[in-house]
């Protein structure tokens, strides 16, 4: 069964706000302690895991330190688990060795109602041990087993996920062809572009000259942390934009064609151009790939993933003769049949008939294979 995830803005008052900071200071404490230990422990020849550090911390540290008693317990559960899932991570080569934590960087921390289910409706919340808590926006009747509260930017925002039924929607089209480029984010083989907002870019100039300031103030001061708080802020925004515009497509794409393709780019290899590397970056290809893939499965539609060396920008979607294209090329023009088309579109018209084209597999991501780059 699929799962929907939440993430929304808490309204706090400084008391809570200070009693949030608390426990995210507590689970960070906790991480660091045990993986400190886990590396003392190994470089003394032994072979440490989570539980026996977790019984060290339980029956000896904790007893030591009597504000912990004064924060919930379940954060430093978590916290241990968090550890383990490090490791696990690093020793099937997913991810690097884990690091430790600091303050103000990606501060969060886990509670659950001890295995008990908790609800949560509308704008008011009743979370454990924190207590009652105001949103923003309603959220609709959910019964949800934990939730992961993280600062980001000075704010505090609060994630979980239930389960949902698959929404099958009613499809306008049978199959569509997605090309997916710098200027225009999406171009559809029906004619349909979506435009691409260019956060980044239209932040540049901002965002250079808060960091400039934040580079002339002590580092650590009041004034320090305010301009901090002001470029972290503007980012947050760059994000968001980003994030709400690729939402956007994808849900759209899924609800209303049954079969969506796409082509398998190279993200890695495209990111080594640098003069187009900070646009791709923004685009955010493998984020768009991503969010289709699941809503796909959401809405009862089919991500199909086009070969990676299929030339869809170098074959006329009429004739199908193939000719070279450099990207300063903007138009695909045929000598052999004379058709005159925008590069992006006849790409996506190819990509609708393309042949030979594979299903979406969650697992593999769009640099995870070799292969060309974006035409």
């Amino acid at each position: 069964m699929p799962y929907k995830a939440f993430r929304t803005k808490l309204k706090l008052n400084d008391r809570q706000a200070t009693l949030m900071a608390k426990h995210a200071g507590y689970a960070r404490f906790v991480f660091n302690w045990g993986l400190h230990l886990w590396m003392s422990a190994y470089q003394e020849g032994l072979k440490p895991n989570v539980n026996s550090i977790k019984k060290v911390f339980t029956h000896y540290v904790k007893p030591q330190y009597p504000w912990m008693s004064e924060l919930s317990s379940r954060v430093y559960q978590y916290a241990f688990i968090n550890l383990g899932d490090a490791f696990k991570r690093f020793f099937k080569g997913i991810s690097s060795y884990p690091k430790f934590k600091k303050k103000g960087h990606h501060d969060s921390f886990t509670l659950d109602n001890c295995g008990k289910p908790f609800k949560l409706s509308g704008t008011r919340h009743k979370l454990p041990f924190v207590g009652w808590v105001s949103t923003f926006e309603a959220l609709p009747e959910s019964w949800v087993k934990k939730v992961t509260l993280t600062r980001q930017a000075g704010d505090w925002y609060m994630s979980f996920f239930v389960e949902i039924t698959p929404e099958i929607t009613p499809k306008y089209r049978e199959r569509i062809g997605v090309d997916l480029g710098i200027n225009n984010w999406a171009t559809c083989s029906d004619g349909t572009q979506f435009s691409n907002p260019k956060a980044y870019k239209a932040a540049t100039k901002k965002l250079a000259r808060l960091q400039r300031h934040l580079s002339r103030k002590v580092k650590g001061s009041k004034n320090w942390a305010k301009c901090l708080l002001k470029v972290q802020k503007l980012h947050q925004r760059v994000a968001n934009i980003r994030r709400d515009t690729i939402h956007k497509i994808t849900t759209f794409l899924a609800k209303n064609h049954s079969q969506v393709v796409i082509e398998d780019l190279n993200v890695s290899g495209m990111l080594k151009n640098h003069c187009l590397a900070g646009s791709i970056a923004d685009a955010s290809f493998y984020e768009f790939r991503r969010q289709l893939g699941y809503k796909a499965e959401r809405y009862g539609s089919k991500l199909i993933i086009a070969d990676r060396f299929y030339p869809s920008s170098q074959l006329c979607s009429n004739c199908g003769y193939r000719q070279k294209m450099p990207l300063v090329r903007r138009t695909f023009e045929c000598p052999n049949c004379g058709l005159k088309i925008d590069r992006d579109l006849n790409a996506s018209r190819n990509l609708e008939k393309s042949p030979g084209s594979d299903d979406y597999t969650c697992g593999r991501g769009a640099a995870d294979s070799p292969g060309r780059s974006k035409k």
